[in-house]
């Protein structure tokens, strides 16, 4: 059946949507324990973002969770696919001309790659929220460190699940060592010399 299937173009590129939005469209994908500041750090930025005019998306995963993905678990082969069924999502963002804002532990390189791949190269930026596992577990926003090490819940990151570090990210950032006016700033400036933000 998939030999029947022909990808349908359509008449306006990328390049024409870019141009209209002024901005060149990409991937910046937040990886990092739970608690590290991946979401907070995404809504930030977006409002600075969005403050500068430019046309966004944040995809977040506790929300795809509760629509596109709601019929995922937790175990490693479910979340693969909860990171394919995102990055899937992600690329046509991109084609779209959006910058892309994805919150996600993604703790398997593997999966990060694969959504690299989906977009030209420089279109994908990995930023390791590289907050410390002892400062996630403490902060413990949602109480899930706690109820991972009373046994409670099973295969969560840091825990009884392995999250494997980001080789080569193009940003770093640590939250309990920089504000987050400061993190926000330093993604900014990291967009502006890319020529991300060529437009403004």
């Amino acid at each position: 059946m998939k030999n029947n299937l022909l990808w349908s173009k359509s008449l306006i590129t990328k390049q024409q949507r870019s141009a209209q939005k002024r901005q060149q469209p990409c991937i910046l994908w937040f990886t990092g324990y739970s608690g590290s500041g991946k979401s907070t750090l995404a809504n930030a930025l977006e409002q600075e973002l969005f403050g500068l005019n430019h046309h966004t998306y944040l995809l977040d995963g506790d929300n795809v969770r509760q629509g596109l993905n709601k019929d995922l678990g937790f175990s490693d082969a479910d979340r693969q696919e909860n990171i394919r069924r995102i990055g899937e999502l992600a690329a046509l963002f991109v084609d779209s001309g959006l910058l892309v804002l994805a919150a996600f532990i993604s703790p398997f390189r593997a999966e990060r790659r694969m959504v690299r791949g989906l977009v030209e190269p420089g279109e994908f930026i990995e930023i390791h929220v590289a907050t410390p596992l002892s400062t996630c577990e403490q902060r413990d926003p949602k109480g899930l460190y706690k109820k991972a090490r009373a046994g409670e819940i099973q295969n969560f990151t840091g825990i009884d699940s392995d999250y494997e570090l980001p080789e080569n990210p193009e940003l770093k950032i640590d939250t309990s060592v920089q504000s987050l006016d400061q993190s926000v700033e330093q993604i900014v400036a990291f967009l502006r010399k890319r020529g991300i933000l060529k437009y403004i």
